[in-house]
């Protein structure tokens, strides 16, 4: 295998960048999903008692977005390692990776799985349950934040050649092509 292209999305824009966009990410889409969903639902009182729920919510969050992304490997039958560990603050992380090349389409789908089952199953439930549509709307929001950087990686895996390979390196992914014979 050839390696076609490597991508570290922090040495290219920088962490602090990453953090920032994804913050503003999720504070526009708050504001611009509140104001419908405030319109579609009128004058409701906010449920007090979902508090203990969002925030139990809010802790699991990123813990969810990484087991979304594992979903398609795990329906694909691929082999998924889940490694828990801790970074700079001393809060436990939960990574994944793959000991094999995945193809292009699916580095694809494990990239958009988290926007299929956490962002949209949010919006719906903003729609749907009025009582608690707020702290679902705060949560969505910030799962959308959060994808911002699974988008980056959608952004430059489209722009790869067709037969190529993902395959995660240690400080971003490398694509890989095959060798031509």
């Amino acid at each position: 295998m050839n390696c076609w292209k490597s991508i570290n999305l922090e040495k290219e824009y920088g962490r602090q960048w990453l953090k920032y966009i994804s913050f503003l990410i999720s504070l526009l889409t708050f504001i611009t999903l509140y104001v419908p969903f405030s319109i579609i639902h009128g004058e409701t009182n906010t449920n007090d008692s979902g508090i203990v729920y969002f925030i139990i919510a809010l802790i699991t969050l990123p813990i969810l977005h990484t087991l979304s992304h594992m979903m398609p490997l795990i329906i694909a039958k691929k082999p998924v390692k889940m490694v828990f560990h801790k970074n700079r603050n001393r809060t436990p992380v939960l990574t994944y990776c793959t000991n094999a090349h995945i193809s292009k389409t699916m580095s694809l789908l494990v990239a958009i799985a988290p926007t299929f089952f956490i962002t949209l199953p949010g919006i719906m439930m903003s729609w749907l349950v009025v009582d608690y549509y707020v702290y679902t709307l705060i949560l969505t929001s910030i799962h959308v934040g959060m994808t911002y950087v699974d988008f980056l990686y959608i952004h430059h895996i489209a722009k790869a050649p067709k037969k190529s390979f993902v395959e995660n390196g240690n400080n971003g992914f490398d694509i890989l092509l095959k060798e031509s014979s």
